[in-house]
């Protein structure tokens, strides 16, 4: 087994979640698009709560300018990206130069979507490079542990953000049975316990969204 530091393994586990964080709001964000632009005065609102972050803009069309693009606000998708790519920018060792440039080209394609009159042709694009990120993780790493510690993050972030959106309970499964293996194999500190717990609160006839979020947030 690889000998990877704490520092080293912090890093790794945020890199996951910061890049799932930016792949899943964005794919919401351009399901959403449409009626966010065309929809009722306070959709931006609704939005806001699904995904769990304060209600900070001034209207619907502020809303569309700044949460994607707005560096200065902690909850933009552009902020996150770039906690991604400052963890990214530590690991480069660890993950190569090839790896990090998908989150550089990434970033690229949000400083271009900004300044487009459709914007949604390079947010597709900043996902695009994220997936080729996943796939060069897989490719060009040859750290087991590296790459589950990455994948334990991505996994982590998607069912806190699934179960915030309070999704149907065969995703939100399939997302923890896929968590299982990679935290076994992670090398990392976690609750087994509270492991359990998310396993057996998804197979509850009611399932208890909140209690998932605060296990998931918790588990390490």
């Amino acid at each position: 087994m690889d000998i990877i530091s704490i520092e080293q393994a912090d890093h790794l586990y945020w890199l996951g979640r910061y890049t799932e964080r930016v792949y899943t709001t964005l794919n919401i964000f351009a399901k959403r698009f449409d009626v966010l632009i065309d929809g009722a005065a306070n959709s931006y609102e609704d939005f806001c709560k699904s995904i769990d972050i304060p209600v900070v803009y001034a209207d619907k069309a502020d809303f569309v300018k700044n949460y994607p693009f707005d560096n200065n606000n902690p909850d933009s998708i552009i902020s996150n990206l770039i906690r991604a790519h400052d963890n990214a920018i530590t690991l480069r060792e660890s993950i190569g130069s090839e790896t990090l440039a998908y989150i550089q080209l990434a970033i690229y394609e949000m400083n271009k979507a900004e300044k487009s009159k459709s914007p949604m042709i390079e947010l597709q694009k900043v996902n695009d490079n994220l997936l080729a990120f996943y796939g060069t993780v897989d490719d060009q790493i040859d750290s087991e542990n590296i790459r589950n510690i990455i994948k334990a993050g991505r996994r982590i972030e998607r069912i806190d953000l699934y179960a915030r959106l309070g999704l149907e309970r065969k995703e939100i499964a399939r997302q923890i049975h896929r968590l299982i293996p990679r935290l076994e194999k992670s090398g990392l500190d976690y609750d087994a316990f509270k492991l359990r717990e998310i396993n057996r609160l998804v197979d509850e006839d009611t399932i208890d969204y909140y209690k998932i979020v605060d296990y998931v947030e918790t588990i390490l």
